[in-house]
């Protein structure tokens, strides 16, 4: 047998390794009903996927709970809206999946990544990720303290993990470029893409969360990223006054303006709804459902499990 056909063996057997590995470090595997499984094929990337949805929350009771947050936690809207999208996916867990090598995993971890500008109304600002797992347990003020070492980090000037990674690759001319890009991506589509890579990434998430209120805008329909295996992408503009029909009568009201981008491979239309519903059932009524308004911390809670949650709203 010649070299080459020796060779030749050797990548094939790899290759039939490789489409066999159903493991990785990011997800378990699901077993799909065939008509889904062949949405797998039919629409193999997520922007011929996507499905956009609108949502409104009367911002009313919001308005006010953030006032009394805003200093028992150090906190501000992107910090109540991650986290309202942290219970909503906790209670809908159908959502937190992801399609990748044309297979469905549900996620390990519930993974939140939201961007922010480095340095205020600057024009030549970087924008700046922070990704955290949304953990069992956990109050409102101790989700802030962690987002807000994120924050800071981002602020302090200081190259981060991320900036050294895209350092590292931006040095590199452009064909070399383009292939280390393809090669990640193809690690990520046989799942041996290193956990470390992974975990840190911010495209590697749950949901990607944009707050454009902060910057005085409207929520946009946003696309989804090829790169990475986040099949969600939520925005939300600021809040204005607008009519809202409350109880039969239409009144005028401070609405918070969302639009959710959703990869409709990784579940059916319904899911989505419930999800959608989860996070405004939240914001319509965050002191209920997060609660931690009091300086001396008595009416702290877990916001997820949340005793709450099971009870009917009045």
């Amino acid at each position: 047998m010649s070299i080459y056909a020796i060779v030749g063996v050797v990548v094939f057997v790899l290759w039939m390794l490789l489409e066999f590995k159903t493991s990785r470090p990011d997800g378990t595997l699901l077993q799909v009903p065939p008509y889904r499984r062949i949405m797998f094929y039919l629409m193999p990337k997520k922007n011929e996927s996507m499905v956009y949805f609108d949502a409104y929350v009367d911002a009313t009771k919001l308005n006010a709970w953030l006032e009394k947050v805003k200093v028992t936690c150090e906190s501000g809207i992107t910090h109540a809206t991650v986290a309202a999208v942290g219970i909503g996916l906790s209670a809908t867990p159908a959502m937190n999946r992801f399609v990748e090598g044309r297979r469905l995993y549900t996620r390990s971890g519930r993974w939140l990544t939201f961007s922010m500008l480095r340095k205020r109304l600057d024009r030549e600002a970087k924008i700046g990720t922070i990704k955290r797992e949304f953990i069992d347990g956990e109050t409102f003020k101790d989700w802030c303290a962690r987002v807000n070492g994120g924050i800071k980090e981002e602020r302090s000037g200081v190259k981060t993990s991320g900036d050294k990674e895209l350092d590292l690759f931006n040095l590199l001319p452009r064909p070399l470029l383009v292939l280390a890009a393809s090669g990640i991506n193809m690690l990520n589509y046989y799942n041996i893409l290193p956990g470390f890579f992974i975990k840190d990434d911010p495209m590697h998430t749950s949901i990607f969360v944009a707050n454009l209120g902060s910057l005085n805008m409207g929520a946009g329909y946003h696309h989804l990223y090829e790169y990475g295996n986040c099949p969600l992408f939520i925005m939300f503009g600021k809040t204005e006054l607008a009519p809202m029909v409350i109880d039969g009568q239409v009144q005028v009201r401070p609405r918070l303006h969302i639009r959710f981008t959703y990869d409709e491979r990784i579940d059916h239309g319904l899911s989505a709804r419930f999800g959608i519903d989860a996070v405004v059932r939240v914001l319509n009524n965050p002191e209920r459902f997060i609660g931690c308004t009091q300086a001396d911390g008595s009416d702290a809670k877990p916001m997820w499990p949340n005793a709450e949650w099971d009870k009917p709203d009045n």
